[in-house]
């Protein structure tokens, strides 16, 4: 695992897209595992305007979220389908049938995950995964206690994740209780993984992840079993960390990052 320190939340947002577009640029046919939320909205807007001003080219690239809620249609507003359209499909040139996200109105829930999973190996697999963090250390929705070696699936919510993500829905108490996710053997199975994390309220779960044992209690900490996993953090996040001075010492001096300083 390779942790970057930056200054602030802008420069930590600016260094997870100009990593994702140079995986692009580097590979047209790219495959990507997309995350949702709002730290991620910067990353998108990011990646539009490099599409606008740069002619970074999506035509080719492929696209799989981590989650999506059950029983929300694609047209709510606060699905996963509905925001990520909004932030980042609508205004490039990706085409809407290499984009996946987990049907949240299917009539088959114990199929969905299977279907997904399928979808993905058909695909090739995931290339780069871009994952967030939750305030419990959970990554897509996979909450505490869930296996390391998950596969996609329906999961029933936590409270934490229900009283952080309902403040979008109105009624609060609206917000679906049940999310289809990708598991955590999903998700380390991608070929790279970058993970960005902002914030003061994330310093202590994300030192826990990073530098605690790994446990299902914290399932963010399952990264540390892959082989090519980036974490780029603000400042403000990275406060809890012990080995700062050595995470610094590695970005400087790492060949591979000359050009994005």
């Amino acid at each position: 695992m390779q942790v970057i320190i930056q200054p602030d939340t802008q420069s930590a947002v600016k260094l997870t897209a100009a990593v994702l577009a140079d995986a692009l640029r580097r590979n047209p046919e790219m495959t990507f595992g997309l995350a949702t939320g709002a730290t991620m909205e910067g990353v998108y807007a990011e990646l539009v305007r490099m599409y606008r001003e740069e002619k970074l080219d999506f035509s080719s690239a492929k696209t799989f979220n981590l989650d999506e809620y059950i029983g929300l249609p694609v047209e709510d507003k606060n699905s996963y389908r509905s925001y990520m359209d909004k932030h980042l499909f609508d205004h490039i040139n990706i085409k809407k049938s290499n984009t996946h996200l987990p049907n949240g109105m299917t009539p088959d829930i114990p199929g969905e995950g299977s279907r997904y999973e399928a979808a993905i190996k058909a695909a090739g697999g995931l290339d780069l995964q871009l994952l967030g963090i939750g305030q419990d250390g959970h990554i897509g929705f996979n909450e505490p206690l869930s296996s390391l070696r998950s596969r996609t699936r329906d999961k029933l919510l936590a409270p934490q994740t229900l009283q952080q993500n309902s403040i979008y829905f109105d009624p609060p108490e609206s917000m679906p209780r049940r999310a289809f996710t990708m598991g955590i053997g999903t998700i380390l199975d991608a070929r790279k993984i970058v993970m960005l994390v902002t914030g003061e309220s994330k310093s202590d779960i994300i030192a826990q992840a990073i530098e605690g044992p790994v446990s299902s209690m914290v399932t963010a900490s399952a990264i540390q079993f892959h082989n090519d996993a980036t974490v780029i953090l603000d400042q403000a996040a990275a406060s809890k960390l012990k080995a700062q001075d050595y995470y610094h010492w590695c970005f400087e001096n790492e060949p591979y990052w000359d050009k994005f300083r």
